[in-house]
């Protein structure tokens, strides 16, 4: 995609922000590698802080994710007062979000349906790694874009988001 303007550094910076949501729900999956490489907590630290903050409940039932997450979708990619930079990293970044959760549920479905086989444990510990690793590397690459006001290119999650931010 070119770009439509010169991006001012302020909004790059409000692109950016939007991609700690995406970051904060996939750090779960990342235990095994954590585990692996306790230099990565360290790394990691000030994301388990948000991580934290992001699962105080409201009324007890509802997260401050999930908040978090209709603000960016109402406040930010469906107001077209937004600059279409930040709109677009933002519903990018909440497609990731999406992933994530997509991901989590079907965990939770074959940890009922495979939970007592024997390789089940090990095929856990993949789908976790490879979704934390896919996810950070995602959210990365479009920080980065998005740090030289670039627009990042991620198949498929690019059109769709593109589609939703015309």
């Amino acid at each position: 995609m070119s770009r439509r303007s010169s991006v001012a550094p302020l909004d790059r910076l409000y692109a950016c922000l939007t991609y700690l949501l995406p970051i904060t729900a996939v750090v779960i999956f990342g235990s095994f590698l954590f585990d692996q490489f306790p230099q990565l907590e360290i790394l990691f630290f000030p994301i388990f802080i948000l991580q934290g903050i992001l699962t105080i409940s409201i009324l007890q039932i509802i997260p401050l994710r999930f908040v978090a997450w209709l603000c960016v979708f109402l406040a930010v990619v469906r107001n077209y007062k937004v600059n279409h930079f930040i709109r677009f990293n933002g519903m990018q970044a909440l497609l990731l979000d999406v992933v994530v959760e997509i991901v989590r549920v079907m965990l939770m479905i074959l940890i009922k349906l495979l939970g007592t086989i024997a390789f089940f444990p090990f095929l856990f510990q993949i789908i976790s790694s490879v979704t934390f690793l896919g996810i950070i590397a995602a959210s990365g690459y479009a920080i980065w874009q998005s740090v030289w006001g670039k627009y990042s290119e991620m198949p498929v999650i690019s059109e769709v988001a593109y589609m939703q931010v015309r």
